[in-house]
């Protein structure tokens, strides 16, 4: 089994989201995981103790079956959550993100960044609401377009006290 099996096989195994995960310097491998959406607003963000869980059982994993680095880092996905694949772009319809491209879309003028509000994918079409130079407009494109897209983080301090 190929490591990106490997981890999202033991991830899910566990009831978690695998959202993303690289080999970055030194050895380290940084796994990065999310309640599923069916569980998101039930459960909250995910906690050091999620992490934990996920460590403990991701190393033994990756112990049987010789994978080899240094260590191990286990963590949410942040408020600027990366979106990836399909699904992504369906639990989080309505937020606002960012979306980069490939390359430009024709009548854009080579404009590859846009922000805005995701709307429902239909089928395969992803779609992104945003300000336009005359008003509102409607970028239509595909993963295979897209370099890569995050939410817009979204922090709400009301109700805090000082």
């Amino acid at each position: 089994m190929q490591l990106p099996e490997l981890i999202e096989t033991t991830v899910t195994g566990l009831g978690y989201e695998l959202v993303d995960f690289e080999r970055a310097e030194r050895g380290l491998l940084r796994v990065y995981i999310d309640f599923t959406a069916e569980d998101a607003a039930e459960k909250g963000p995910i906690t050091v103790e999620d992490c934990a869980k996920v460590s403990h059982q991701l190393s033994h994993v990756l112990t049987v079956e010789n994978v080899n680095y240094e260590r191990l880092e286990i963590s949410s996905p942040g408020l600027d959550r990366p979106l990836r694949k399909l699904s992504d772009f369906v639990r989080f319809a309505g937020c606002e993100a960012i979306v980069k491209l490939k390359i430009a879309m024709p009548g854009t003028s080579n404009r590859k960044s846009y922000q805005g509000i995701l709307h429902e994918p239909n089928g395969e079409t992803l779609a992104l609401e945003f300000e336009g130079k005359e008003g509102p407009a409607l970028l239509e494109f595909t993963l295979a377009d897209m370099d890569k897209a995050r939410l817009v983080p979204q922090v709400d301090f009301k109700g805090r006290k000082a």
